[in-house]
């Protein structure tokens, strides 16, 4: 079968996280949203998996299902450590990792095992003075059945990339461990096509997911996949990189990630990494060393030219989510009513915000939407948008060229609409890489 998953997110123990972050609104989001499939975040926490013991039991399939309830919206437990060390001569390599783990049994003796050696209570994601490869171990030696992907891996700070804390490769980082990491996230702020580019990740499965914080944000990055929804036969894939089951990935457009390019936000300075190889990477203003971003990065450390397309690579879709492609039509801010009434009309009779986006003809669409929402999301399909890129944790600024002249719908005329739009069994497809932005803040 054919389904949706988002395997990273947060609960409302983890820091700067919405009170709404559980399992019901989670299932509730993933039904507005189109996924099928949802992490459940934050297991080590002691609270948050004891809420989690009670409202949800394992299914046939080894995932997990809310009790007392018709939801056909399945969780696997997961969760995100950190892991702050000394290693290869650095003391500050400071490296996430999400856990997949097959059952709450399991998760069990995980808890048990991390709070012997960390303050699991302390955070939905706990710290440990530790070095990374060790955890992969501990976790693998309680069931060889867990997962461990590295988390967000590009970000300058808390990845197995990052320029300011990580490594030059997964050999480096996780030493003999390495033979046990199959899959890594690239995160917000990188997509596949960047990933290609370095040959030592082609046996590398790419991941995307949220890392939500709130509820409306799960699903912003995902994975599709064709296979059985269970969870050996999805860690089976990730560990195989199984381009046949798994067939795409939804991607940030990765300029709109907080740390996409170098710069300096409280300097207001944002450079590409051409122009802050011309000022040695330091900034202009305040000529301190400036935070480097995931763009920099990959161009460090890869072996091949932007554009590189790996064989058998899996394909990836790019897209801006509908909330926000309605604001920039209506020139309103995301959360205000006007977006927040017609997001909730299109989503409701276009069956969800995935199908809408990746797979309903425009010509239905327009069944259901202004023609102005119709034509931003034509615009942001074949990726024509003018971006300026996110930097040292601001994120990049989207907005679809739209003729408003040309598209004067108001949105009072929506109440009309009344026809639901039919279920469609179009196939996602791999969109076209977006052009690069042109746009820059100057100083």
């Amino acid at each position: 079968m054919q389904f949706i998953a988002d395997f990273h997110i947060h609960s409302e123990y983890s820091r700067a996280t919405s009170k709404d972050m559980n399992v019901e609104m989670l299932a509730h989001w993933a039904t507005v949203k189109g996924i099928n499939l949802m992490g459940t975040g934050d297991f080590t926490h002691p609270n948050y998996f004891a809420q989690l013991k009670v409202r949800l039991t394992q299914d046939e399939n080894g995932l997990y299902k809310l009790k007392k309830s018709n939801s056909p919206i399945r969780f696997i437990p997961t969760a995100e450590i950190s892991n702050m060390f000394a290693q290869g001569g650095k003391t500050n390599r400071r490296i996430h990792t999400i856990i997949f783990a097959p059952d709450f049994q399991t998760v069990d003796k995980i808890n048990s095992k991390l709070k012997t050696i960390g303050n699991i209570a302390s955070d939905g994601r706990p710290i440990f003075g530790r070095p990374v490869k060790e955890m992969v171990k501990l976790v693998l030696d309680i069931s060889p059945k867990c997962f461990i992907v590295p988390a967000h891996a590009w970000t300058p700070w808390f990845s197995l990339f990052g320029a300011n804390s990580g490594f030059d490769s997964i050999e480096e980082c996780f030493e003999e461990e390495a033979k046990n990491i199959h899959c890594i996230e690239t995160g917000l702020s990188s997509d596949p096509a960047m990933n290609w580019r370095l040959s030592k990740l082609d046996n590398i499965t790419l991941i995307s997911n949220s890392d939500a914080h709130s509820p409306r944000k799960i699903g912003r990055e995902a994975n599709i996949f064709n296979c059985k929804m269970s969870y050996d036969e999805i860690i089976e894939v990730l560990r195989t990189k199984d381009y046949k089951r798994f067939l795409s990935t939804v991607e940030f457009f990765p300029e709109e990630g907080k740390y996409h390019f170098d710069g300096h936000r409280d300097c207001n300075i944002m450079l590409s990494p051409e122009q802050s190889k011309k000022h040695k990477n330091i900034c202009p203003k305040c000529k301190r060393t400036l935070t480097i971003g995931v763009m920099n990065r990959v161009d460090a450390l890869a072996d091949r030219p932007l554009g590189f397309t790996t064989k058998n690579a899996i394909p990836y879709k790019s897209m801006v989510p509908l909330e926000e492609i309605i604001a920039d039509v209506l020139q309103q801010k995301t959360g205000t009513n006007a977006v927040d009434n017609l997001y909730k009309k299109i989503v409701s009779e276009g069956k969800n915000e995935f199908h809408v986006l990746l797979d309903m003809p425009l010509d239905e669409i327009s069944r259901i939407a202004p023609n102005g929402v119709v034509e931003g999301i034509r615009l942001v399909r074949n990726g024509k948008l003018e971006i300026i890129p996110g930097h040292d944790g601001v994120y990049g600024k989207i907005s679809i060229p739209i003729d408003r002249n040309k598209f004067t719908d108001k949105v009072e005329k929506i109440s009309a609409i009344k026809e639901p739009h039919p279920n469609s069994n179009n196939q996602i497809s791999p969109s076209p890489q977006p052009p690069p932005s042109q746009q820059m803040v100057l100083f």
